[in-house]
C-alpha cells in the first residue's frame, strides 16, 4: 500500500527534502528512485556555540549563571522546537536540567574552544541525545528561555563510537557468498539501503539496515555477489539547518560510481573484469630508493592529451591517452624518464564535483588579438558545465573521476591501464590528495558525508558555522572518523592502484599525527616507503597550532615527509602568492632582474639583492635548519636564524626528504608569465628562454625533492592567468609539438586577473600584445633539450641528492659566500669523496643570473683540474654557449651570460 507523502520543506522554489513533523513514515521504494533534490540554503535554528567535551560533558563558551538560573537540555527526535527568548521551549520530547562540573582546562583537541561553564550528562541517555534535535537552553527559574544554542557534537562521537576506527570494513563488500553494505551513522535514526539491478537502471529493491551499538555502524549483508549493482542509502537524520530528514544519499566509501556520481556502484576491485591483462604482476620502477630521490612533473591529465593531435579522438583528455605508445605527449614523458624524471604527479582524479561526466561543454573560443577579451569571455560563458576543473573539489575519495573514463563505468579499469602505462615508461604514478575540504556540505545536492552525519566531518567555528578558510568546506581530520577516512582512502588508493607517492593540497589543515598514521599505514600497504609531500601553508583556524599540531613546515621536523619551500621559490620569482598591480612587476626576483636588470617600475636596492642571493643558498642547502651559511653581513647563522617573511626562519626542515624545492607549480602564474611582467619589457626571446631554465636548474641543483610543473621544460604560458583552475581548456593547453607556448591567446579570465581598477588586466594587455615576447619554435626546443640536460646531471650523481642532513651538512659549502660576494653568480660545492654515487670527487655548480658573463675565483682550487660535467661538455649538449664559454682554470671560473654551469673533479 502506497503510504501518504510526507510534508515536504520549502525554501525559494527549491524542494529540498523531507521532514517530519511527527512520527517517522514507513519508507517506500519511490523514494529511491531518481536525483538526489536540489536544495536551498537554510539557517540553523540555534548557532552552536556550547561544546560537547566528551560523551559525559559539554561547555557553553561565555554563558554567565546567575543564582536561580539553570541549564537544561531539550530534545526532540522529531525535531521541529522552537526556544524564544523569554517564553519556555516548545515541541521537545523533555529536558534534562544539567549539573554543573568544576572547572577545568579543556581536552587538548579542544584547546580552541573559549571558556565557561561545563556540565555532566547522564551517560544512560547519550545515545539517545546525540539521535536528537538538541538545544542547550539557558533558562530563569520559572523556565523561560534567556538564551538557546545548539551544541558542537564531534568530541562526543569520537568518545562514545572511539572503537569505529577499527571497523574494516565501511562501504560495500562483495564475495561469492554474499554482499555486505557497512555504514557509519551513529546519529542517524533509521538507515535503509536502495538496490538497482543496473546501474542506471531503477531501484528494485529496499532493504532496513541495523544499527551495531557499539559502533554507530549501519549494516546488512545480502546474499550472493551483488557486482555491478547500484546503490544509495536513505538517512533518517537530524539536521541543524532542515530539522529532522530522510537523506538520499550515496556511500562516502564508494570504489565505484554511475556516471555523475548518482549511484554507488558494488565492485570487487580484485575482480579480472577491473584489470587490465598483466596488472597483478606489473613490475613498478625502482628507481626511487631514498625520498630526494624523486624528480616530479606535475600533471593534470586533460592537460596532458586534450590538445594532441597525434591521440585518437575519443582518448584525448582521457586515462587511456597514457596508453598511446607513439603519441607526442607518451614520447615526451619517455624522453624525460630517460633523462632522469623519476615521479609524474597528477593533479585530482578522485570523483570530483565540478566536471560533468557526460554532455560536458565545448566552448567556441574565437580566432582573436593576442591581448583581445573575447577568448576568455567565450571560455567562462560555460565554465561551470564545460569539461575543464583542476579538481580540487572532491566528492568521492575513493573512486576515479569518471570524466576522464571513455565511460565512467570504465573508471577502474581505465584508471589502472593508465598506471601501468606511466609505469611501463619508467614513471612512478603520484596523486595530488585533498582530505582537507570538501565540494559541498550541509544538505546541498553534492553533499554526502554531512548528509550522513550531520555536523561531525566539517571543521566549525565559535558558532558552529564550517570553517571555509581552504576555499571551501573544510573538513576535520583531527576528528576520529574523518581521520579515518582519509587513511583508508589513501591506503586504497596504494594498494588497489599501485600509486607511488603523493601530494597532500593545504596539509597544515591536517594534523601532523593523522599524516604519519596515514604514513606508517600507506608503507605498510606498499611494502615500502610511499613519498609523502604536500602544502605546509600556515594559515586559517588552525594556524600556530590553534587545533592541533599542524603538518604545516615549521612543525614536520622528523616526521619525513616533505613540505613545498616558499622561501627559494619567492626569492627566485620575485614577490609573492597573491600579488597583484604594480608590485607584480616591481617586485622583481633573483631569477629575473632584482636590482642588476631593473623594470620601468623597479625600486629594489642593492642589499634586497644580496638578501635574495642568500635566500637561494638556503634552498640549495635543503631549508635546513641546522645548516650553518655566512650570510652577505659576514656573519655565520644556522639557516633557521635568518628570516624569510618577516617573522618565519628560512630553513625550516630537519631533513633534505622534508623540503619539496620548486619555482612553478599549477597555482599561480607559470615561470614563463611571472618572468614576463617582471623582466624589463625588451628582454629578447632568448634570454627569457635562458632564465627560464635558470629557475630550472636552480631546482635541479638543490638538495630536497625536486618538483616541476609540467610544460615548465617548454616554457608553458596560461596567456598571464594566475589561476587557471576553472579556465577551461584554452588557458591550460600544453603543446607537444613544440610549436607554441600559448602566450597571447587573449586576455586571462577576468573574475581573477583583472585587478583593482583593472590595473591586471592592464598590465597583460602591454604584454601580450607584443609581438617580441611569444618564445618561437626554436626557443621551445632549445628550452626542452636544457632542461633534459639538467634532469640527466641530477641524475648522474647523489651529491644532488644527499638523503641526510649530516650529508648536507658534512659535503656542502658555498664558496663566494659572505660579506662582498657577487651576488648574481651563486656557487655550490658538493665534496663527493667517500660517497656511493657520487661518480665525481666533487661537483661544483654555478648559476649566473646577470646578462653578463661573470667570474668567481676560488684560490682554494687552482691545484685542482676541474672540468665541465660530461653532459654539458658533450658534443650533444643543449646549450652550447655553456659548452662554448664556460671554463675552469687555476681557480677561476668563467660562467656566462644567463647560464648554468657544472664542473666536476673526475
Amino acid at each position: 500500500m502506497r503510504h501518504r507523502l510526507p510534508r515536504p520543506i520549502r525554501l525559494g522554489l527549491s524542494l529540498v527534502a523531507f521532514a517530519w513533523c511527527g512520527a517517522a513514515h514507513a519508507v517506500d521504494l519511490s523514494e529511491c528512485q531518481g536525483d538526489v533534490p536540489a536544495s536551498a540554503s537554510a539557517a540553523p535554528a540555534w548557532p552552536a556555540a556550547a561544546v560537547w567535551l566528551n560523551a559525559s560533558s559539554v561547555q557553553w563558551p561565555g554563558l554567565q549563571l546567575r543564582p536561580g538560573e539553570r541549564v537544561r537540555l531539550h530534545h526532540a527526535r522529531a525535531a521541529g522546537m522552537a526556544a524564544p527568548v523569554g517564553a519556555a521551549v516548545t515541541g521537545a520530547d523533555g529536558a534534562l536540567t544539567l549539573e554543573a562540573l568544576p572547572a577545568a582546562e579543556p581536552p587538548a583537541a579542544l584547546r580552541h574552544i573559549a571558556p565557561g561553564p561545563r556540565f555532566a550528562v547522564p551517560a544512560a541517555e547519550v545515545d539517545a541525545l546525540l539521535q536528537a534535535q538538541l538545544v542547550l537552553v539557558h533558562e530563569s527559574a520559572d523556565g523561560r528561555v534567556m538564551a538557546a544554542t545548539g551544541l558542537q557534537i564531534a568530541a562526543a562521537l569520537d568518545d562514545r563510537f572511539a572503537t569505529a576506527a577499527q571497523v574494516p570494513d565501511l562501504g560495500a563488500h562483495p564475495s561469492r557468498q554474499r554482499t555486505t553494505f557497512a555504514l557509519w551513522a551513529p546519529t542517524a535514526q533509521a538507515m535503509h539501503l536502495c538496490r538497482h539491478a543496473q546501474p542506471d537502471g531503477p531501484a528494485v529493491a529496499i532493504e532496513p539496515m541495523h544499527r551495531d551499538a557499539a559502533t554507530g555502524v549501519w549494516r546488512v549483508a545480502l546474499p550472493g555477489d551483488l557486482s555491478g549493482q547500484a546503490y544509495r542509502y536513505l538517512v533518517d537524520v537530524v539536521t541543524p539547518t532542515h530539522g529532522r530528514v530522510r537523506n538520499l544519499v550515496t556511500d562516502p566509501y564508494a570504489v565505484a560510481l554511475t556516471a555523475d556520481s548518482r549511484h554507488a556502484v558494488v565492485a570487487n576491485l580484485a575482480a579480472p573484469a577491473l584489470k587490465p591483462a598483466g596488472w597483478d604482476a606489473a613490475p613498478r620502477p625502482q628507481r626511487v630508493r631514498a625520498a630526494t630521490d624523486q624528480v616530479i612533473y606535475e600533471l593534470h591529465v586533460r592537460d596532458f592529451s586534450v590538445s594532441d593531435a597525434t591521440v585518437r579522438p575519443a582518448w584525448r583528455g582521457k586515462y587511456l591517452a597514457f596508453t598511446e605508445p607513439q603519441s607526442a605527449g607518451m614520447r615526451h614523458l619517455r624522453a624525460l624518464s630517460k633523462a632522469g624524471l623519476t615521479d609524474v604527479h597528477l593533479l585530482p582524479v578522485f570523483d570530483l564535483a565540478s566536471v560533468p561526466e557526460r554532455g560536458c561543454q565545448v566552448p567556441a573560443v574565437p580566432q582573436a588579438a593576442p591581448d583581445s577579451e573575447a577568448q576568455q569571455a567565450a571560455v567562462m560563458a560555460v565554465a561551470a558545465t564545460d569539461c575543464f576543473n583542476w579538481g580540487y573539489d572532491p566528492w568521492h575519495f575513493n573512486a576515479p573521476e569518471g570524466s576522464y573514463a571513455t565511460d565512467p563505468l570504465r573508471r577502474v579499469l581505465e584508471f589502472r591501464q593508465m598506471v601501468m602505462a606511466l609505469h611501463r615508461a619508467g614513471l612512478r604514478v603520484g596523486m595530488d590528495m585533498v582530505y582537507n575540504h570538501m565540494a559541498a556540505a550541509g544538505q546541498a545536492q553534492k553533499s554526502v558525508l554531512d548528509r550522513i552525519v550531520p555536523g561531525y566531518y566539517h571543521r566549525l567555528n565559535a558558532q558552529g558555522e564550517i570553517e571555509r578558510s581552504t576555499c571551501c568546506d573544510n573538513t576535520a581530520t583531527e576528528h576520529r572518523m574523518m581521520a579515518k577516512l582519509m587513511i583508508d582512502s589513501a591506503a586504497l588508493w596504494v594498494r588497489e592502484y599501485k600509486i607511488d607517492s603523493m601530494r597532500f593540497d593545504l596539509m597544515g589543515h591536517q594534523p601532523r599525527e593523522a599524516m604519519e598514521r596515514l604514513q606508517a599505514r600507506v608503507n605498510a600497504e606498499a611494502g615500502r616507503p610511499v613519498q609523502l609531500l604536500g602544502e605546509g601553508w600556515n594559515f586559517g583556524e588552525v594556524a600556530n597550532g590553534a587545533r592541533f599540531v599542524q603538518a604545516s613546515q615549521l612543525s614536520l621536523n622528523g616526521s619525513g615527509i616533505g613540505s613545498f619551500s616558499d622561501r627559494m621559490r619567492d626569492a627566485a620569482r620575485g614577490g609573492g602568492a597573491g600579488e597583484g598591480g604594480d608590485d607584480s612587476v616591481r617586485r622583481q626576483g633573483w631569477l629575473n632582474g632584482l636590482v642588476y636588470a631593473p623594470n620601468a617600475l623597479a625600486t629594489a636596492q642593492p642589499q634586497d639583492l644580496l638578501a635574495a642571493a642568500d635566500l637561494i643558498r638556503v634552498g640549495l642547502a635543503g631549508s635546513l635548519r641546522s645548516y650553518e651559511l655566512t650570510t652577505w653581513r659576514g656573519e655565520r647563522k644556522r639557516l633557521e636564524q635568518l628570516v624569510y617573511g618577516g617573522d618565519q626562519p628560512a630553513g625550516f626542515a630537519s631533513e633534505p626528504s622534508e623540503v619539496v624545492n620548486y619555482v612553478e607549480n599549477h597555482d599561480n602564474q607559470t615561470l614563463f608569465d611571472v618572468n614576463t611582467l617582471k623582466l624589463p619589457l625588451d628582454t629578447s626571446r632568448e634570454d627569457r628562454a635562458r632564465v627560464q631554465m635558470l629557475g630550472a636548474a636552480l631546482v635541479a641543483f638543490s638538495q630536497g625533492v625536486a618538483y616541476f610543473h609540467a610544460g615548465q621544460d617548454i616554457l608553458r604560458s596560461k596567456s598571464l592567468d594566475r589561476n587557471s583552475y576553472d579556465s577551461g581548456d584554452w588557458f591550460n593547453r600544453l603543446d607537444w609539438s613544440y610549436q607554441t607556448n600559448h602566450f597571447g591567446t587573449g586576455l586571462p579570465p577576468k573574475q581573477d586577473n583583472f585587478g583593482a581598477q583593472g590595473r591586471d588586466w592592464a598590465l597583460a594587455r602591454e604584454r601580450l600584445a607584443r609581438d617580441d615576447i611569444a618564445p618561437r619554435p626554436q626557443d621551445i626546443a632549445w628550452a626542452r633539450d636544457v632542461f633534459r640536460d639538467l634532469l640527466s646531471i641530477r641524475a648522474s650523481t647523489s651529491l644532488l641528492r644527499l638523503p641526510t642532513a649530516a650529508a648536507v651538512r658534512q659535503r656542502v659549502t658555498f664558496p663566494g659566500s659572505g660579506a662582498g660576494q657577487n651576488p648574481v653568480l651563486v656557487a655550490t660545492r658538493i665534496d663527493g669523496r667517500g660517497l656511493p654515487g657520487a661518480r665525481f670527487k666533487a661537483v661544483l655548480t654555478f648559476i649566473n643570473v646577470a646578462p653578463t658573463a661573470q667570474t668567481l675565483t676560488l684560490p682554494a682550487e687552482a691545484r685542482a683540474h676541474w672540468r665541465l660535467h660530461p653532459v654539458q661538455r658533450a658534443a650533444t649538449a643543449a646549450d652550447q654557449r655553456v659548452a662554448r664559454e664556460a671554463r675552469a682554470a687555476q681557480g677561476r671560473f668563467h660562467i656566462p651570460a644567463r647560464s648554468a654551469a657544472v664542473f666536476v673533479l673526475e
